[in-house]
């Protein structure tokens, strides 16, 4: 399993603002707990060890309910972000303290994911990138993610970024990426770069080795207020058991 991991929470926080209260999304509460508090316990019981995480808005109030990660027996780590650099930006901004190969999270979202059996895909593969995916049959929240199409061995043939009917393709980004450091490096510091808007399109371009994994379970993207109300409700109702 991979030590490192960035924990993507440096959003603005706007569309789920009519009931945030003003608390950043990653911390509103999903069964009484914060959804960056259940990832950063499902990303240590996976094995991970060291986690950035990028902030922006009310970034006090996320170390607050953080703190060092000694709580999970993880090292938690913060970058501040005085101007949002996107979610590929973000990640290329903290390279430097990154050892390997590592993932990064959608701190938004919850899954029911496998992560070790991703990132045994993505060696197995020699992948540059994997990208955790789902089809539209699995229990979600109608998250406006990449549409992804695949071919032959589940490579990745294109990646549109946009809500559903923006491309015809049935596989969803999930927000869980294996990354090679060497893609990070390659691209400019401190500027506004996106995974599937900027650098997913770029790699596919160039002919690099992007392969999607179908994750089994659930994603929930909880970033405006009706992905959140149907969230609870698919929790509600048992479609979604939380882990």
């Amino acid at each position: 399993m991979l030590a490192d991991a960035v924990l993507l929470a440096a959003g603005k926080s706007t569309r789920i603002a009519p009931i945030s209260g003003g608390v950043p999304k990653p911390l509103l509460l999903v069964d009484g707990e914060p959804i960056l508090v259940r990832n950063v316990r499902w990303l240590a019981g996976a094995g991970v060890r060291n986690i950035w995480v990028n902030l922006h808005y009310r970034g006090d109030l996320i170390r607050a309910a953080l703190g060092d990660g000694s709580a999970w027996g993880v090292r938690l780590r913060y970058s501040e972000e005085a101007e949002i650099l996107g979610t590929a930006g973000g990640v290329r901004r903290v390279l430097p303290e990154l050892q390997s190969r590592f993932l990064v999270v959608y701190g938004d979202n919850l899954l029911e994911l496998d992560l070790e059996a991703l990132v045994a895909s993505h060696v197995q593969r020699r992948a540059d990138v994997s990208i955790a995916v789902f089809d539209e049959r699995t229990p979600n929240t109608g998250i406006a993610g990449g549409r992804v199409t695949l071919g032959p061995d589940d490579t990745v043939v294109s990646f549109v970024e946009g809500p559903p009917g923006t491309a015809p393709a049935p596989f969803i980004n999930a927000g869980v990426y294996v990354v090679e450091p060497g893609v990070v490096r390659d691209l400019p510091e401190d500027r506004v770069l996106d995974w599937g808007r900027d650098v997913f399109p770029d790699l596919l371009a160039r002919g690099a080795r992007v392969f999607a994994h179908r994750l089994e379970g659930y994603c929930l993207a909880l970033d405006t207020p009706a992905c959140y109300e149907r969230g609870m409700a698919l929790i509600a109702s048992g479609q979604v058991k939380l882990q």
